[in-house]
């Protein structure tokens, strides 16, 4: 089967696809009362309200950096290794106790799972079906996974999650308005497997082929961008249904966030704005998912289309899904098969009496959590440099920062939380936007549609060769350069991304050094 993303209309009319017929949606009702249950959260006196709003507030100086934006993790800060290991460095504020859970963590998050029977019964577990052995697989260190350059590179850090319309609303249509209708595939699920045990076969293989198009630019510049086409080939159990719906997704890197899961909730709704009441063409739209560990709606934070409430949550779904993990959140042994497949569902697991009759306790899940919460944000490089400066105007008056929003204050929280209170600059909003037909997989995904993404944060993002050894960008990993990024943008962000290709190349080049040094 294959999947190839709307052709690219940068710098043309773009036709707009057909949208997928929403639930009937009241916006109030989808995320009135959302509370940040998963924290235990200390209220803000007024004096910090009027503290936070003032850090906060729109910036009117360009000409030099502002207060602390040099700590782009707050205090969770750590220094800019110009090595591999730039993003693998334990957050700067840590409790010795905390440091030494952080590096058990660490342990499991490298854990290389073997199959099951093995002596080594606190790492068996492994499939039948996975895309990895380990978490460090798709994360390379730390960081972005990459497409596969050349019939001989391994998708290892790259996947396909698939879907079908579903004839009638879920049971969680009853309770979060606007959520598309969809079902896992009823043959392979909710994502294709390209690795399998002995025995079993893999569900495909991932084939990518680019087509080059080539793009003008002001000032006598061009840029040649690389348009996807995805084969889901050599299927192992038949063919996929007929509607069945792909989405490549490649690794996101991992620093930041218990930052990202400590802003209040409130403060993310209100730069909500789905109707585009302002009118300045910019909507962001929340992404509400059902936690299974709170048994009720939180919004949705983390993965490419915010699908999952919480760090724990979004780590459990990895190991279910990539690994074949069975954890206190996705109890399967046989991870992520269906009951179409009956061999994979028989196969032995690696369940542990002593965990629980799981491949992955509750402790050993808290502990990969813990160290995913606080992998430490490098410093921001050459924040006073004049072309950074001048880059960093250049984004704000291009727009970009209406979506990339650059600062918030976390939560202040209870106990030794080292995300509390922490005045950080991710640059992101965490909302949904629309992106355009270019970058659409056309596979809604919760209150998603196949045009919206969530926000990327940006921090490290000057960071990404260094540590992951290429540069490449998106949600599939199709741009080359932070350049090629900017000009895939399009949907709400079309404005912004013309506004860069038609400004002397002196501003676009400033622009680039700007995210280069974040």
């Amino acid at each position: 089967m294959t999947f190839k993303p709307s052709l690219l209309l940068a710098f043309a009319a773009a036709s707009v696809l057909p949208a997928v017929p929403l639930a009937q949606e009241t916006a109030a009702s989808a995320w009135a009362n959302l509370q940040d249950i998963h924290l235990d959260v200390i209220s803000r006196t007024e004096d910090e309200r009027r503290r936070v709003a003032a850090v906060t507030a729109p910036p009117k100086d360009f000409s030099a950096p502002w207060t602390f934006e040099e700590n782009s993790g707050g205090a969770q800060t750590v220094r800019a290794r110009q090595t591999p290991d730039a993003f693998s460095q334990p957050a700067d504020n840590l409790t010795f106790e905390q440091e030494l859970d952080f590096r058990v963590g660490n342990g499991l998050f490298r854990r290389l799972w073997v199959s099951p029977p093995a002596s080594t019964i606190a790492s068996d577990g492994l499939g039948p079906l996975y895309n990895a052995r380990s978490c460090q697989r798709c994360h390379l260190k730390d960081g972005r996974g990459h497409p596969p350059e050349g019939p001989g590179d391994s998708a290892v850090s790259m996947f396909l999650r698939v879907s079908v319309p579903a004839s009638a609303p879920q049971d969680i249509e009853r309770f979060i308005a606007g959520t598309h209708a969809t079902s896992p595939e009823p043959t392979y699920g909710s994502q294709l497997q390209d690795f399998s045990l002995p025995g079993h076969a893999p569900e495909y293989r991932l084939q990518v082929t680019y087509e080059e198009i080539e793009i003008p630019l002001s000032g006598g510049e061009t840029v040649t961008l690389r348009q996807p086409s995805y084969d889901a080939v050599d299927l192992g159990y038949g063919p996929l249904a007929e509607d069945a719906m792909l989405s490549p997704r490649v690794a996101p890197q991992m620093i930041g966030m218990g930052l990202l899961e400590a802003i209040p909730t409130a403060d993310i709704l209100s730069r909500a704005d789905p109707d585009d009441s302002d009118g300045d063409g910019i909507s962001g739209r929340p992404q509400v998912v059902w936690s299974d560990v709170h048994d009720q709606p939180m919004l949705g934070r983390f993965g490419l289309k915010a699908g999952n409430p919480t760090v724990l949550e979004q780590s459990a779904s990895a190991f279910a899904g990539d690994i074949g993990i069975s954890n206190p959140i996705h109890r399967a042994g046989a991870g992520e098969c269906t009951d179409a497949q009956t061999d994979c569902t028989a196969a032995r697991h690696g369940g542990d009496p002593e965990q629980g009759g799981l491949e992955i306790d509750q402790t050993g899940l808290d502990l990969v959590a813990f160290y995913s919460r606080t992998l430490g944000v490098p410093a921001r490089r050459d924040v006073d440099d004049p072309k950074v400066l001048r880059g960093r105007k250049v984004f704000f008056d291009a727009g970009c920062a209406s979506c990339h929003q650059p600062n918030f204050v976390t939560h202040r929280l209870d106990g030794e939380n080292p995300a509390s209170f922490q005045l950080i600059w991710p640059y992101t909003d965490l909302l949904l936007h629309d992106m355009g037909p270019g970058l659409a997989d056309d596979r809604p995904e919760g209150r998603a549609d196949g045009q919206e993404w969530r926000t990327a944060p940006l921090w490290g993002i000057g960071l990404t060769e260094t540590v992951s050894g290429r540069s490449t960008f998106l949600h599939d990993g199709r741009a080359r350069s932070l350049l090629e990024a900017v000009l895939w943008h399009d949907g709400e962000a079309r404005a912004a991304r013309d506004k860069v290709a038609e400004m002397p190349p002196r501003d676009r080049a400033a622009l680039i050094r700007f995210l280069e040094s974040l």
